[in-house]
């Protein structure tokens, strides 16, 4: 049992994090409505928040931009091999640019421990042109 802690300590059989969206494709102001999957890895662990980021990645300078975060603070006991679901909602910027060939957009949520541990997810978007 105490290896167990020692490994999800390190990131290793850690709870883990997906965040659920209703399809790829969205409009600039579109309220999206989704959720977390939150499954348990080999140990009880305690939970601090979800942080959920939405991310330009320009290709063409090779820079990355955060638009807006999302932020759930959680004191929630995630049991080991259990499965949870937490809702989400984030509305789209009005002004959001259209995604193109060099501008994407993607999701970037982190799942955040007590223990520091950390646990990431990543899902690409694109945002409707006029």
């Amino acid at each position: 049992m105490i290896l167990r802690k020692y490994m999800s300590i390190l990131g290793i059989g850690s709870a883990q994090i997906d965040l659920i969206l209703p399809k790829e494709e969205f409009e600039p102001g579109e309220c999206i409505k989704g959720y977390f999957l939150i499954k348990g890895g080999l140990i009880e662990q305690q939970l601090k928040r979800i942080d959920c980021d939405l991310v330009m990645a320009d290709q063409s300078s090779g820079s990355e931009k955060v638009i807006e975060t999302a932020n759930i603070l959680t004191s929630k006991q995630i049991q080991s091999e259990e499965q949870n679901r937490i809702d989400f909602r984030f509305r789209l910027p009005e002004d959001l640019a259209a995604s193109t060939e060099e501008r994407s957009y993607y999701f970037n949520t982190r799942l955040v421990f007590n223990e520091g541990v950390i646990s990431k997810d990543q899902d690409f978007i694109t945002v409707k042109g006029e």
